[in-house]
């Protein structure tokens, strides 16, 4: 930084302790909102470089009104014709918030809380010094994600390379409103996680089918290690591994009771009272018959249910005043357990076959019911969050099917689907429970959501990474700003602003909040926004037309000619 000319000169503090601002002419125009400039102050007995970043500019030399007033003319004309000599020399009083300086040590910066005086030197942080310090990790990195580069700079002048440690132990939310490019980021993060450099666990819960190109990475170069033969380590390629909707089976004797409650809403106490019953002794049963409270049937539930309702209960006078209570119940349950693609008295999720070093599965559940979809994940996530809490206190060894020895990952797509507001989806206890102890287990979370507004305010809080997108909802903006601490109020102004491609990322993966521009995924987008005059224009092509007459054409019938009598 000493080699630099300063950009500008400190004027005077700001509205805040941790502001200040400065005076630039600025004619290079390279002082945006958003910018890291620094200057150099002692701190401790040390010369140190503090580094500060640009929230608002505005001019401090403006043509007078008049001179504005004829649209035909140029106010430079009008300026010289008459002598005023501010042409040409333009100022701008720029406010800047202290971010600090960088401790290698504690790998994160320190507020000296000290702004610089009046008349000190204002310097435009370099490329080099901001590489260094506004990530933790650098591209290419074990634990490195390659997200982009700094928005405020040239094109991958400053790369951004996220911390995944941080990531995978303290959970991440990518928010942002539709189109914005959110699923976009989220590949890209995916991407990052697959490549050769760190080999992840990930499972994505995709409700719309949006991550099905995601299998062009098992023959793209940039995922594919090639060592050298004398090597005794194998290469690598990652597999990427797609469970169409039905692929993958839930238990029915995994359900909780109040998965059963969630899937047949609206019963009746007398229903609740009865179901309660039998799914206690159906449990119990199976306990004391197969030495597990997991592996009764639906069957098994039915037939309990019947006999209580024909009052064999233990509390019962031995009438069947429950029969039709029972009767309407087991119908209740036919029609949700037995016409589901995902419920199965035997198949299970197999947590070896979704989560594997090296491997992404991709959950798709574009034709599942979203009461289902609900269910479907609360158990996944208990039965994940089981199986790593196990394994890590070593209650189960290998061979058992709740044995997992490593970290993984799920990214859920909708999430406000899976934890609303109003908290009354079955899945938003597990989600609060994996997103405040996964941490001690290895069970990370990413969430992705259009409507933040919409999203439990706890479990958004405790995504302590965020990659916020563009934003115009006042509702999901405030919700973003109550629920985020660590995305100052100046980057939360530049929302509506980004464009699509264009990130706040800000959390433990990063040093400071940085505005990021997303870098070119390696594989295809599956996102695309349908052209909806392109197809309807399609509609009236003779090719098109001619195929849809021929499909519709009644079936030919041979006629009954001289020919075919001659045969009779």
């Amino acid at each position: 930084m000493n080699e630099q000319h300063p950009i500008g000169l400190t004027k005077g503090p700001g509205e805040t302790p941790h502001e200040f601002t400065f005076v630039s002419p600025d004619r290079a125009q390279v002082l945006k909102v958003g910018e890291f400039v620094a200057y150099r102050a002692e701190v401790d007995g040390q010369e140190r470089d503090i580094l500060a970043r640009v929230t608002n500019r505005r001019p401090l030399r403006l043509y007078p009104d008049t001179f504005l007033a004829d649209p035909g003319i140029n106010p430079d004309d009008v300026a010289a014709l008459i002598g005023y000599h501010q042409r040409g020399h333009e100022l701008f009083e720029l406010t800047a918030t202290v971010i600090g300086y960088y401790d290698e040590e504690l790998g994160d910066f320190i507020n000296p809380r000290l702004p610089p005086r009046t008349g000190r030197p204002i310097y435009l942080a370099t490329d080099e010094d901001l590489a260094q310090v506004l990530t933790k990790k650098r591209p290419g990195e074990v634990g490195a994600a390659h997200i982009g580069s700094l928005l405020s700079r040239e094109k991958d002048r400053v790369p951004i390379a996220l911390d995944l440690r941080a990531i995978t132990s303290t959970h991440l939310a990518i928010i942002a409103s539709t189109g914005a490019g959110k699923s976009y980021l989220a590949a890209v993060l995916i991407e990052e996680m697959m490549k050769p450099n760190n080999r992840a666990a990930v499972l994505i819960v995709d409700p719309h089918g949006e991550y099905e190109t995601l299998a062009e990475m098992m023959n793209h170069k940039a995922f594919v290690e090639q060592l050298p033969d004398d090597t005794l380590q194998p290469a690598y390629r990652p597999e990427v591994k797609i469970f169409k909707p039905g692929d993958v089976k839930v238990r029915v004797s995994a359900l909780t009771l109040s998965d059963l409650y969630y899937l047949l809403p609206n019963l009746s106490e007398r229903m609740e009272y009865l179901l309660r019953r039998a799914y206690r002794d159906v449990r119990e049963q199976s306990k004391k018959d197969k030495g597990d409270f997991e592996r009764w049937t639906a069957a098994e539930l039915r037939i309990r249910l019947r006999q209580l309702g024909k009052g064999d209960g233990e509390d019962s006078e031995g009438d069947d005043r429950y029969a039709g209570t029972a009767d309407a119940l087991i119908w209740r349950l036919e029609s949700v357990l037995d016409h589901s693609i995902i419920f199965d008295d035997f198949q299970h999720l197999n947590l070896a076959e979704l989560f594997r070093p090296g491997r992404c599965s991709v959950l798709q559940l574009n034709e599942v019911d979203e009461r289902e979809q609900q269910v479907m994940v609360a158990t996944l996530l208990r039965r994940l969050f089981r199986a790593r809490t196990q394994t890590v206190k070593g209650q189960v060894g290998e061979g058992d099917e709740l044995y997992l020895p490593y970290p993984a990952f799920v990214l859920i797509e909708e999430a406000h689907r899976f934890a609303p507001a109003s908290g009354d989806a079955v899945s938003t206890g597990i989600l609060k429970q994996v997103l405040a102890e996964g941490r001690k287990f290895g069970v990370a979370v990413g969430l992705i959501s259009q409507r933040p507004g919409k999203l439990d305010g706890d479990v958004l809080s405790q995504c302590n990474t965020q990659f916020i997108l563009r934003i115009v909802n006042p509702v999901d903006q405030a919700r973003v700003a109550e629920s985020v601490e660590t995305v100052g109020r100046d980057l939360l102004r530049e929302l509506p602003a980004l464009t699509k491609g264009q990130a706040i990322i800000a959390g433990e993966a990063v040093n400071t909040p940085v505005l990021c521009r997303v870098r070119t995924r390696h594989t295809r987008h599956g996102a695309e926004t349908k052209d909806a005059p392109a197809a309807w224009m399609r509609y009236f092509d003779l090719l098109e037309q001619t195929r849809r007459e021929r499909e519709t054409a009644p079936p030919i019938k041979p006629r009954q000619g001289k020919i075919s009598k001659m045969f009779k």
